[in-house]
C-alpha cells in the first residue's frame, strides 16, 4: 500500500446552535473585556509507551495472528462488552484518549474499570479534551489521585468556570486557540490490543440513553500497527498542550484518598462484564480467528506545539489523506458521516469521482436525527449539488424500524441518531475513525483513524450497512420534475425535511442563513 503522510446531550436539540449564535455577537461585543491570563504551553519530561506486554494472553494471541486483524464493533453491545475486556485485559499499561467523557452510568462503568486496572499496578494515562469538562473538576481531581492515573487535558480553557458560556466569554481574546480541539477516540491496552472509532465515553454512544441514541462504529485491532498508534498516542500527550490536570485545576489540597473515589463508583454503577482469565482468553482468540486480516496505515493529524491556531500547525493531515485516496477510487465509494460539510476540497474529489464513473453513496443525518441543527443547517446548502452530480444521498430516519440494534430495550419512542464515521472505497479499502466530514474535522480539530487494506473487511462492513440505507431506517433524497426534493422511506413520501417542528425547520433556517458554515 502507497504510505500516506500523515456536557451537550442528546437527544432534545443540544445548544450548539445557540452557542454559534452567541459566539458570533460575543466576539464583536467583548472582546475587549475578556484581557484575562492566557495559558502559555508546558514542557514536560517526555514520555513514552511502555514496551508491548509479553503476558501468556498476548502470546497466545500473537501467536494465533502475527498479522494485523480487525474486528468490527457495530453494535452498542459489542462496543461496551469490548471496551470494558480491552480494559480488564490490561496488565500493564492503559492509554486512552476522548473528546467527551459524561458522568452517566456509562461513562462511570468504563471509569470503574479503568480504576481497578490502576489498582492492578496497570499504568493508567488519560487524556481528555477539555470541550465538555464541565462540572468535573473535582471527579477529575480525584482521579488524578490514583498514584497509577495520570490525567491530562488537551488544549484546556485558562479559567475554570462551570458554564460553557462563561468559559467562553472569558475566554474570547484566546478564540482561535480554543476553536481547536482533540476529536481523537483510541483506547489501547498493553501496547498490545486498541480500539478506534466514533464513541465518545456516554450513554448515547452505547445505546444506554434513555430517550435517544447513536448508530455509531468502531474497530478494534491488533497487530504490528499497533505500535504506530501507541507513537501517535505518545505525540498526544507530550504535546506542549496537554496539561497535567493538577496543574490547571484550582482546587485547594486535600485528604482524599482514591478509596473514596473507588467506593463512590462501586455505588454509582454495576460491574458490566465478570470474566475469568480462560474466558477473556478465549474470546481475544476467537476475535482474531474471526477477524479480518489485511494492511492499514494510520492516519491522524499533528497535535499542536508551538500553539494551536499558528498556520503551520492546522491539522489538515488526515483530510488531505483522504482526498489522495478518494481521487484513487474506481468503482464505488461509500462516505458515512454524522455531520456531512463538504470543504471545497472535499466536494471537488467527490465531484471528480462521480465523473470518472464512480458510484456514490452517502448516508449522513436528517434534521430530525441530528443532534446539531447548525450542523444541518450548513449541510443543506450542499445537498443539491451532491444530488445533482451523481450522489445516492440518504438522510437517517430518527425513528428507524431497526432502530433496536443500536439501542437497549425497550426501543419506544427513542430516537436515532448517526454519529459513525467511515469511509468504503472499492472492494477493498475501509476508513473507520473519528472525523466527520466537515470543516471541523478536516480543518480545526484534530482526528485519527485506520485506512485498512481488506477485501474481507471491506465486504463484512458493507453487509452491516445494507439495513441502515434500507428506506424503512433512512430517507432517500430524490430530485422530482418541478425541480424540488423528496424524502422517500418504505411507508411514506415527505415533499420538505423531516423535522421534530416547524420551530426547528425556522431554526435550521435562521441558522443557514449566518456565516457559521467554517465553524461546523
Amino acid at each position: 500500500m502507497t504510505p500516506i503522510p500523515q456536557n451537550i446531550s442528546y437527544p432534545g436539540k443540544s445548544n450548539w446552535s445557540l452557542r454559534i449564535i452567541m459566539r458570533t455577537f460575543l466576539v464583536g461585543t467583548f472582546i475587549m473585556y475578556s484581557g484575562c491570563a492566557t495559558l502559555q504551553p508546558v514542557n514536560l519530561q517526555y514520555e513514552k509507551a511502555l514496551p508491548p506486554t509479553k503476558t501468556e494472553l498476548w502470546t497466545a494471541l500473537a501467536a494465533e495472528r502475527s498479522d494485523n486483524w480487525f474486528k468490527l464493533l457495530n453494535t452498542s453491545d459489542e462496543a461496551i462488552e469490548w471496551r470494558l475486556r480491552v480494559i480488564d485485559s490490561a496488565t500493564h499499561s492503559l492509554d486512552l484518549q476522548t473528546f467527551l467523557w459524561k458522568e452517566d452510568p456509562t461513562g462511570l462503568q468504563i471509569l470503574r474499570h479503568i480504576f481497578e486496572a490502576a489498582d492492578r499496578g496497570v499504568r493508567v494515562r488519560l487524556l481528555l479534551d477539555d470541550s465538555f469538562t464541565v462540572g468535573q473538576n473535582d471527579t477529575i481531581f480525584d482521579i488524578n489521585l490514583h498514584p497509577n492515573i495520570e490525567y491530562r487535558i488537551y488544549n484546556p480553557f485558562g479559567r475554570r468556570y462551570d458554564s460553557i458560556f462563561l468559559r467562553q466569554l472569558m475566554s474570547l481574546g484566546e478564540f482561535s486557540r480554543i476553536d481547536h480541539r482533540m476529536h481523537n477516540k483510541v483506547i489501547i491496552a498493553d501496547n498490545r490490543a486498541a480500539i478506534i472509532g466514533g464513541r465518545n465515553l456516554a450513554d448515547e454512544y452505547f445505546g444506554n440513553h434513555s430517550t435517544a441514541n447513536f448508530r455509531d462504529l468502531e474497530v478494534l485491532f491488533a497487530g504490528p500497527i499497533i505500535k504506530f498508534v501507541s507513537h501517535r498516542f505518545d505525540d498526544y500527550w507530550n504535546s506542549n498542550w496537554s496539561f497535567p490536570a493538577d496543574r490547571i485545576l484550582d482546587l485547594p489540597p486535600t485528604e482524599k484518598k482514591p478509596a473514596a473515589m473507588r467506593a463512590w463508583l462501586k455505588k454509582r454503577t454495576t460491574h458490566g462484564l465478570n470474566e475469568n482469565h480462560n474466558a477473556r482468553r478465549n474470546m481475544w482468540l476467537s476475535a482474531a480467528r474471526t477477524g479480518a486480516f489485511g494492511e492499514a496505515i494510520l492516519l491522524s493529524d499533528e497535535p499542536a506545539q508551538k500553539h494551536p491556531d499558528a498556520e503551520n500547525e492546522l491539522p489538515n493531515q488526515l483530510a488531505h489523506a483522504l482526498v489522495t485516496w478518494i481521487d484513487r477510487a474506481s468503482e464505488e465509494l461509500i462516505l458515512v458521516s454524522a455531520y456531512l460539510i463538504p470543504t471545497p476540497a472535499l466536494e471537488g474529489a467527490i465531484e471528480r469521482a462521480e465523473k470518472r464513473g464512480v458510484r456514490v453513496r452517502i448516508l449522513t443525518n436528517s434534521l430530525r436525527s441530528n443532534n446539531h441543527t447548525a450542523a444541518h443547517s450548513a449541510y443543506r446548502h450542499h445537498v443539491r449539488r451532491l444530488i445533482d452530480h451523481g450522489a445516492d444521498l440518504h438522510e437517517v430516519r430518527s425513528m428507524a424500524k431497526d432502530r433496536e440494534i443500536y439501542m437497549l430495550d425497550p426501543v419506544d419512542n427513542k430516537n436515532l441518531g448517526l454519529h459513525a464515521k467511515l469511509l468504503l472505497i472499492d472492494q477493498e479499502y475501509t476508513f473507520i475513525g473519528s472525523a466527520n466530514l466537515d470543516p471541523r474535522s478536516l480543518r480545526l480539530n484534530t482526528e485519527i483513524g485506520l485506512f485498512i487494506q481488506s477485501t474481507e473487511l471491506n465486504q463484512r462492513l458493507r453487509k452491516k450497512l445494507e439495513v441502515d440505507y434500507h428506506k424503512r431506517n433512512a430517507w432517500h433524497l430524490q430530485v422530482v420534475d418541478d425541480g424540488g426534493i423528496i424524502w422517500v422511506g418504505d411507508d411514506i413520501v415527505l415533499d420538505s425535511q423531516p423535522a421534530d417542528s416547524a420551530f426547528q425547520r425556522l431554526e435550521d433556517w435562521f441558522l443557514s442563513i449566518l456565516p457559521i458554515e467554517g465553524e461546523m
